[in-house]
């Protein structure tokens, strides 16, 4: 079995960069960053108060799959719980939020969560199954490389209903190389190396996956899953809908 750096973690708290920059601004409502690393590339950053943005605040497509989930939804990767709380108040869906990362999950209860688990996705198992699986900004990232995806799918169809569907952005990274580039890359170029950081806190570094439209409906039908184009964004990102054939 393919191992991933995220597949059985907890976040320690020690190195809780999200959960750390949330406890701060839920309780001080100061704006500061949290800086992204990745080899080759120029250091991001990420303000907090992005994390805890209203439903008129989001983009587009996360807009969009809130407004296409239904039934018991089960938030993977739920953060703050700002679409959780979109679900849950806005449209009365039975919704399940889950993290790794402790900080976040402490500030989702506080803010009105009303279901939370602090677990990892690959290792969550439940005694309900859902009709959506949410996973938002990027979310399929945990997923790491090319290679977990069997893996992934394989836990999919455990927390999916028959009639299910799974609801998923990501973006294609192929503006950010030339051909040359793309030629030489011995791996897939979506399949990215990144470290967070928060003040005086970093995490480990962990592998993070963007996949293209395409390659994801070729390893969505691989693995006995139809792959639907929901929306197209401006700048290469896209949102699908995936369901069990």
């Amino acid at each position: 079995m393919e191992q991933n750096y995220l597949s059985n973690l907890i976040v320690p708290k020690q190195k809780d960069v999200f959960g750390q920059a949330a406890l701060d601004f839920f309780k001080t409502k100061q704006v500061k960053d949290i800086h992204v690393f990745a080899e080759n590339f120029e250091p991001d950053y990420i303000p907090v108060d992005y994390l805890f943005r209203a439903f008129d605040e989001m983009p587009i497509l996360e807009r969009k799959a809130l407004a296409n989930a239904s039934g018991n939804v089960l938030d993977v990767g739920a953060g703050v719980g700002s679409h959780s709380l979109y679900l849950q108040n806005k449209l009365h869906l039975n919704v399940k939020a889950i993290d790794q990362s402790p900080g976040s999950i402490e500030v989702a209860k506080m803010r009105g969560v009303k279901q939370v688990e602090l677990t990892n996705f690959f290792n969550f198992s439940a005694t309900e199954k859902f009709d959506t699986l949410l996973m938002l900004m990027n979310g399929i990232g945990i997923v790491g490389t090319l290679a977990f995806l069997p893996n992934f799918f394989e836990q999919v169809k455990k927390l999916l209903l028959p009639h299910g569907k799974l609801i998923l952005d990501s973006s294609d990274l192929v503006y950010l190389f030339d051909k040359e580039e793309l030629n030489e890359k011995p791996t897939y170029y979506g399949e990215m190396r990144y470290q967070i950081g928060y003040e005086t806190i970093f995490s480990d570094e962990f592998d993070w996956l963007y996949i293209s439209f395409e390659e994801l409906k070729k390893q969505a039908k691989l693995n006995g899953f139809s792959c639907h184009l929901l929306a197209s964004g401006a700048h290469y990102d896209y949102l699908a809908e995936l369901k069990p054939i």
